[in-house]
């Protein structure tokens, strides 16, 4: 636990800044939150399982906020959220269990690789054709997949998830309401595994920044994603989830 008498305003800022930012993204767009935040706390030295935990420790609220925003904008979709929420615990715990016990450096460039791939393919759909929505046929592996990314990485539910439903032509705004609310009860099950193996370790003056940016913003994120038509989304999903996964490889292979 952090010693809350040993810094100011002035150490939390450019942490409440990035979680603000990342959460608008997140809210928005469904993905980017953990990946961001997680890239900011391993570059300033923070070991890749204590990132991951403080991030989910931060989650559990601002997907929280989140959710609750996306329910009353009525941007989930029930019947796919319940597709998606078992198998995602499932993969979220043996995902956390793994990053405890095993180095997962080496898959990480090549998730990241495929995700780039994803997001420049969402780019040039969502320039060359209007969204012909239908119902995603495979939910449960993505489920399964994203939650044992986002714990093993410190971030993946959203660009695994959202971009693979997209993909399959489900509408964008239910899509990214649904994965956001179900990301509140695969982040409180991931950062209670965290705890059950390391503790409290991770909380931070990074984790208080990225909460208090991250909880003030996530109701903003919730009304752009009601606002925002749906073929500039599906450029801005596309955009955001190849620059940050293409930044990802260039990282883990510098």
């Amino acid at each position: 636990m952090p010693d809350f008498g040993s810094f100011g305003l002035a150490d939390l800022l450019p942490f409440i800044a990035v979680g603000f930012a990342a959460q608008i993204v997140d809210g928005a767009l469904g993905m980017a939150f953990g990946v961001i935040s997680s890239t900011l706390l391993i570059s300033l030295g923070v070991p890749p399982a204590a990132a991951s935990a403080g991030v989910h420790t931060v989650e559990c609220f601002t997907t929280g906020v989140s959710g609750a925003s996306h329910v009353i904008h009525r941007n989930v979709d029930w019947r796919l959220f319940f597709k998606l929420l078992i198998p995602g615990l499932i993969g979220g715990v043996l995902g956390a269990y793994v990053l405890t016990e095993i180095d997962a450096d080496i898959a990480r460039p090549i998730v990241l690789a495929y995700l780039s791939a994803i997001g420049l393919y969402l780019v040039w759909r969502g320039y060359h054709y209007p969204p012909q929505e239908k119902d995603p046929r495979v939910v449960a592996p993505l489920g399964l997949a994203g939650g044992f990314l986002d714990a093993a990485g410190g971030g993946g539910w959203g660009p695994v998830v959202t971009s693979n439903l997209l993909l399959q032509g489900a509408q964008p705004r239910r899509v990214i309401g649904t994965v956001n609310t179900v990301e509140f009860f695969l982040t409180v099950t991931i950062s209670a595994t965290f705890i059950a193996t390391i503790g409290f370790a991770a909380f931070t003056v990074a984790t208080v920044g990225l909460l208090i940016g991250g909880v003030a913003a996530a109701p903003i994120g919730a009304y752009a994603a009601k606002k925002v038509p749906a073929k500039p989304m599906l450029i801005l999903v596309g955009c955001v989830l190849s620059l940050t996964s293409l930044y990802g490889v260039y990282r883990a292979l510098a």
